[in-house]
């Protein structure tokens, strides 16, 4: 009788253990955001190192082994700039897809824009490991890749070999971006990024000069105002000399850590020039005095919810110097639809994520276009190019309202005024 429960007991635990593995397997498969956020993901974390988790995660997207993605983006995310068409507004920053591995399988996410890199001249290690640590606690992540890279001609081929594909896809609004930085030991930046604009610039829908990471020694220092100019004068005219008609647009990547005169210098060199657009920001070297995580002293760029203000008012200046004139793409924080909208009201015409993918998985990507969708109604906004740069309109919102607005004060004014015209 007991031998007999016992193996009852034991093949009710098979049951339940295999459904319980079906009803998992299913909610992986159907992307259900919560399950991807409180339980696949924190268990991920807990038996996946975090580089490991990258790689993996980079391997796996790039077979297209991806989550159901049902969500149709709605004509309101569609975002005309640099001179392309963008179905949404929300990308994956640089540093995910480090070598254009996984592009395809990106698109498949729900991606707007996906931007691969940063990609050096000559293959490079990196810095030693452990390089990259969770801030659990935090929601962040602190890396300290230090451009870890396969190189021009490696990228090249990988990404020619899907060249035919890609001019698609960018027909179909869905750009691809490359993000160039230099060697570690290269004595001659400019001869890096030059290289970089010469070998990709033929394969990418925009360039991005990336002069911004904490993690390169001396590579922010190519901020600094005469450096600036210099550089992105000869990379735009390498730029204007590639053969065809083909001339993609270049944006300068930058730092949150910069001083008001770092970023008025920047403002200047990016409208004197005439420079496509700015991406901000890099990663932050800063440490917010909330960090709860033990790891929150580890060297390398802070990325993730701590840095979300501090990008998004950085937006917020950049956008006031270049007196909306030039795009901006708005990287730092954005977890939910509430920090996209956050960001395009401060001055993005589009943004971009990455650290919020550790957390949440790629299920997070239409979470954040849903609640952007929803926001951009409520807010009485037909697009999202209607809200760009929306705060510094002031409180009144779109500019549909405000229209509305003008028209009733001049009927009241009008009004106002024959009576007194009478007298």
């Amino acid at each position: 009788m007991a031998g007999h429960l016992k193996k009852q007991l034991k093949d009710a635990v098979k049951v339940i253990s295999s459904g319980s593995l079906l009803f998992a397997s299913y909610l992986t498969v159907v992307g259900d955001e919560r399950f991807y956020a409180n339980q696949l993901m924190p268990l991920l974390q807990r038996i996946v190192g975090a580089e490991t988790a990258h790689v993996l995660a980079v391997k796996i997207i790039g077979l297209g082994l991806v989550p159901l993605n049902r969500y149709q983006d709605p004509a309101s995310l569609e975002v005309n700039a640099l001179g392309l068409k963008f179905k949404n507004p929300i990308g994956i920053a640089a540093g995910f897809d480090k070598h254009g591995e996984a592009v395809d399988g990106l698109y498949k996410v729900g991606f707007g824009f996906v931007e691969v890199g940063t990609i050096t001249p000559k293959p490079q290690e990196g810095n030693p490991k452990p390089r990259v640590f969770r801030l659990t606690a935090d929601h962040a992540v602190i890396n300290r890749y230090g451009f870890n890279s396969c190189g021009l001609v490696e990228a090249q081929q990988r990404l020619k070999a899907r060249e035919a594909a890609q001019q698609e896809q960018t027909r179909a609004g869905l750009p691809l971006g490359i993000n160039l930085g230099k060697n570690k030991l290269s004595q001659d930046a400019g001869a890096d990024y030059l290289e970089g604009v010469k070998v990709l610039g033929p394969l990418a829908d925009y360039l991005v000069v990336n002069v911004s990471s904490p993690n390169t020694p001396g590579l922010r220092d190519l901020q600094g105002k005469a450096e600036l100019r210099q550089l992105l004068h000869t990379v735009l005219k390498e730029r204007d000399a590639l053969q065809g008609e083909h001339k993609p647009p270049v944006l300068v990547k930058i730092a949150p850590d910069l001083t008001a005169q770092d970023k008025q210098d920047i403002a200047d060199v990016v409208t004197e020039l005439g420079v496509d657009g700015l991406m901000v920001s890099n990663t932050t070297v800063s440490r917010p005095e909330t960090l709860q995580d033990p790891q929150k002293s580890e060297v390398g760029g802070l990325s993730g919810q701590p840095l979300k203000d501090l990008s998004t008012s950085t937006v917020r200046e950049m956008y006031n110097l270049t007196k909306g004139k030039v795009t901006i793409v708005g990287i730092g924080g954005v977890a939910s639809g509430k920090d996209a909208m956050e960001k395009i009201r401060a001055g993005a015409s589009l943004v971009q994520l990455y650290t919020v993918l550790t957390y949440q998985g790629p299920p997070v990507v239409t979470k954040i276009k849903r609640e952007l969708e929803q926001l951009l109604k409520e807010q009485g906004f037909s697009s999202v190019s209607e809200a760009v740069g929306a705060d510094h309109r002031g409180a009144g919102g779109s500019t549909h309202k405000q229209r509305l607005l003008k028209e009733m004060i001049n009927i009241d004014t009008q009004g106002l005024a024959a009576p007194v015209a009478a007298n």
